[in-house]
């Protein structure tokens, strides 16, 4: 009985006082997959608007930087599991009702998708990593077969991508007790979060000037609607349940107020903001590439700031209900 009292209490790691099971692993992951996710519908609308040779950075080169990026975030999640060993399991069973074995079956396509974009790219967008590859038969059967159906891929691509980056916004949503994560404006804050990740990553590496001007203002358009999102999210949780309301707090003058506005909506958001605004009206500067870097650093902080914040609030305080007079009484 003393056992039970204090495994249900006081004596439960990563339970008590907080729940802190999802550490950096879990946060890089959902950043890598939506960067990812971004890389895949970018790509994906090049490709079906024959705009390849205009847009080269995005249609030959973005793919294998999503393709690292899902390695990456793979590698986080094998790190993060307990038994390792056992991981095969996740793709060895589909249970409907657990959405974690639904990302881990969309994570095998979307692997797939960004693999053939990488290789319908290859040659185009890194012909030192293509030469290799041609030198054998099956390289070039490869090579030549996705691109010769890029298109279909591409099709297939945006709808993946699109489920791929709400999921990891689901995925927070589907922490009932966990309400400052519970919003559903979840998903489409991730997924606007990973295509301006994209963006971003474009704006840094793309050198067309026609090319840079067209995602300088996707960027803004997605911190914009990013912005916008995430007010949408702290109206809804502060009209809500109690316990939403008390979760909300903590960036309203809680203990999380200074770095969800001083390490967060500020650099990560208003800063790019107004560069990228002021940007669209005329050349731009080379300082101004600190913006897409910002909006990178905003895109990890959100996700830190969500499950961080997430695995704090609660339904139940330990505090409250632990009485440690109920030992005396046993002994």
């Amino acid at each position: 009985m003393r056992e039970e009292i204090l495994i249900t209490t006081r004596a439960n790691p990563k339970i008590d006082p907080n729940v802190a099971a999802w550490g950096w692993q879990v946060i890089a992951d959902l950043f890598l997959v939506g960067l990812t996710a971004g890389a895949l519908i970018f790509t994906a609308m090049v490709i079906l608007g024959r705009k390849e040779e205009n847009f080269g950075f995005t249609a030959k080169r973005l793919p294998l930087i999503g393709l690292i990026s899902i390695g990456l975030a793979m590698t986080f999640l094998f790190l993060k599991l307990t038994h390792k060993i056992v991981f095969w399991r996740f793709f060895g069973a589909f249970v409907p009702t657990a959405v974690m074995s639904w990302g881990a079956w969309l994570l095998q396509l979307v692997i797939l998708a960004i693999l053939l974009l990488t290789l319908q790219g290859l040659r185009g967008g890194y012909p030192a990593l293509a030469r290799p590859v041609d030198k054998f038969r099956l390289g070039t059967w490869a090579l030549d077969w996705a691109e010769r159906y890029r298109r279909p891929v591409a099709w297939a691509s945006v709808v993946l991508g699109v489920i791929i980056a709400f999921y990891t916004g689901t995925l927070m949503t589907s922490m009932d007790a966990r309400p400052f994560a519970s919003s559903g404006l979840m998903a489409p804050l991730f997924l606007t979060s990973g295509l301006a990740t994209a963006a971003a990553v474009v704006l840094i590496g793309a050198r067309a000037p026609e090319e840079r001007l067209l995602f300088s203002r996707v960027l803004f358009g997605m911190v914009v609607f990013k912005v916008l999102l995430l007010a949408l999210t702290l109206a809804n949780l502060a009209n809500g349940s109690q316990v939403q309301i008390e979760s909300v707090q903590m960036v309203f003058g809680g203990e999380y107020t200074r770095l969800f506005w001083l390490f967060f909506v500020i650099p990560g958001l208003l800063v790019p903001l107004a560069i990228e605004a002021f940007g669209l009206r005329g050349k731009r500067a080379s300082w101004m590439m600190i913006s897409p870097v910002l909006v990178l650093y905003g895109a990890y902080m959100l996700r830190q700031l969500v499950v961080d914040i997430g695995q704090v609030s609660g339904y139940l305080s330990y505090v409250n209900t632990y009485n440690p007079a109920l030992l005396d009484l046993l002994r």
